[in-house]
């Protein structure tokens, strides 16, 4: 398992291996998005110039959605970390996704909602070591201890996210000291994706608001 990139290891991390589902695609893909620019950063590929995420180490990483985001960054190296979060994020879950399946991580089952609607469902092959993933994030969380850089980035990244299945409310409102303790060791991907995660609270709110009529009179 440690072989495996962080937005890799951030993938397994968010599958619900009890019902072999991710419970928030969308959700999902930018926490992959923002664990693959931390990856760069803990590489010592990429840094924060003035904002933006700039490449600073010559050569690749050998994992494939890094290597991807490197020649976006070489591409088009003016955009800011949030947009650079937002942008891209959905292909390069399913990037992500098409290699951990061909690496025999995982296995994509394709099924149809309503008979209409192609849904994907992730069958995570190694239960055990996704298990180890969260017992991880949870010892990271709990201790005072110092913490390897990848694993204190992998906790500030699932905090980020807030997803509940990773980590509840209430845990990171207890433990928010030692969250923003791990996150400085992580780069600037990670306020980042906090920031995202706020917008796309905001708009799901005010499309229920919107739907339900509670937009006033």
């Amino acid at each position: 398992m440690s072989t495996l990139s962080l937005p890799a290891r951030a993938y397994l991390l968010a599958c619900d291996t009890g019902r072999d589902r991710l419970p928030d695609r969308e959700r999902v893909a930018l926490l992959v998005r923002a664990a693959g620019l931390t990856d760069l950063v803990l590489r010592g590929l990429v840094a924060d110039d003035d904002g933006r995420p700039v490449i600073t180490g010559p050569g690749g990483t050998g994992h494939l959605v890094l290597d991807d985001l490197l020649g976006e960054l070489s591409a088009d190296p003016h955009r800011k970390w949030r947009a650079r979060v937002r942008r891209g994020a959905r292909g390069t879950l399913q990037s992500l996704e098409a290699q951990l399946d061909a690496a025999g991580v995982i296995t994509l089952e394709t099924s149809r909602l309503l008979g209409l609607f192609p849904r994907r469902r992730p069958v995570v092959r190694d239960r055990t070591a996704a298990a180890e993933l969260h017992d991880q994030v949870a010892s990271a969380l709990r201790s005072d201890a110092e913490v390897a850089p990848d694993i204190a980035a992998l906790t500030s990244l699932a905090a980020a996210v807030e997803l509940r299945s990773v980590l509840p409310r209430r845990d990171r409102r207890q433990y928010k000291a030692r969250i923003a303790q791990l996150e400085e060791q992580a780069g600037a991907a990670v306020p980042a994706l906090r920031k995202v995660i706020r917008e796309l609270n905001a708009a799901r709110s005010a499309s229920i608001a919107a739907n339900s009529g509670g937009g006033g009179g």
